[in-house]
């Protein structure tokens, strides 16, 4: 029987943080690496206009992200790397590989894979805690200019772009009331103490147009039952993430991929990983822990072969 015929020891799909750190460690490592990318190099750092707790100097997401790009240009030009254009859409996990599927009918075959797609942005629609009218949509809060927030200005969850708004804006002067369930409790600390911020911790919100179509009547069921309405001129969205895995990977009960979960030749990064992780540092740990560890499984077994 013919040797399998392998594109790449690591199969990278992504290329934000997690995904580079990735491809930088499998190329220092040796492996041959292929990065599976549908959109830019840095993914979601391309959106974030402040940054304050990653180490290296850097005050935005753009300029990681350029640097990002260069670290990819730098391996591919040394023939460490090999940069893909394509949206992956499927993962098949064999005994002696792992089969990448593309949009576009393109097929790789590697030894191992490391998916770090990513997250998505969840809609109203995706969450149990509002009701909103038919072909609603609210301005997500990390694409909203302060001169945007005009007149009371009301949030749909407190997630993690909360901070990033609230640092990039500093000087605005504009109160955001933060409309947030208990699951993002545990988020909202980072902010509590912001004076730009009104908490308003809820069990449930109800939207619906004023009279006038000028705004939104803004229905809220606090924690303890009682109701209270409110008087909107602008709602943005911020309501968390969803995993953007490609099929084949296992899912949990929360949406996220949980990397205990996969089959072997699958390696989850980033923020698929689960809500409570998501950060660049941390990301890019996970990328290039999940390359160090492919490596010193093969070896240990490529040691195991070669015994007498």
């Amino acid at each position: 029987m013919n040797a399998l015929s392998y594109d790449a020891d690591v199969l990278v799909v992504g290329a934000g943080p997690a995904g580079v750190a990735a491809a930088v460690m499998a190329a220092s490592l040796g492996l041959a690496t292929v990065v599976v990318e549908a959109g830019a190099v840095g993914g979601r750092l391309n959106t974030i206009e402040a940054l304050e707790n990653v180490p290296g100097g850097w005050t935005t997401g753009v300029h990681l992200a350029e640097a990002l790009s260069a670290d990819l240009t730098r391996l591919q030009q040394a023939g460490l790397c090999t940069l893909v254009r394509g949206r992956a859409t499927r993962v098949g996990c064999y005994a002696d590989r792992v089969e990448l599927a593309l949009e576009d009918g393109r097929t790789f075959l590697a030894r191992t894979v490391v998916v770090a797609t990513g997250v998505a942005a969840l809609a109203p629609r995706d969450v149990d805690w509002v009701s909103v009218p038919d072909q609603f949509s609210a301005p997500p809060l990390w694409r909203t200019p302060p001169a945007a927030c005009t007149g009371a200005t009301f949030v749909l969850g407190g997630d993690r772009p909360l901070g990033t708004w609230l640092r990039a804006h500093a000087d605005a002067g504009t109160t955001l009331h933060v409309l947030y369930p208990p699951a993002d409790d545990y988020k909202i600390e980072e902010i509590a103490r912001d004076e730009h911020v009104r908490l308003l911790p809820v069990s449930h919100v109800t939207l619906a147009r004023l009279s006038d179509g000028d705004g939104w009547r803004v229905l809220v069921t606090d924690r303890k039952g009682a109701r209270r309405a409110h008087a909107a001129a602008t709602v943005l969205g911020n309501l968390g993430s969803k995993a953007a895995a490609p099929d084949g990977v296992v899912q949990g009960e929360d949406g996220y991929c949980p990397p205990g979960e996969q089959h072997h030749r699958i390696r989850i990064a980033g923020d698929l990983r689960s809500a409570r992780f998501q950060r660049i540092v941390t990301a890019q740990g996970s990328g290039a822990q999940c390359v160090l560890a492919h490596y010193y499984a093969s070896t240990s077994q490529a040691g195991k072969d070669q015994a007498p």
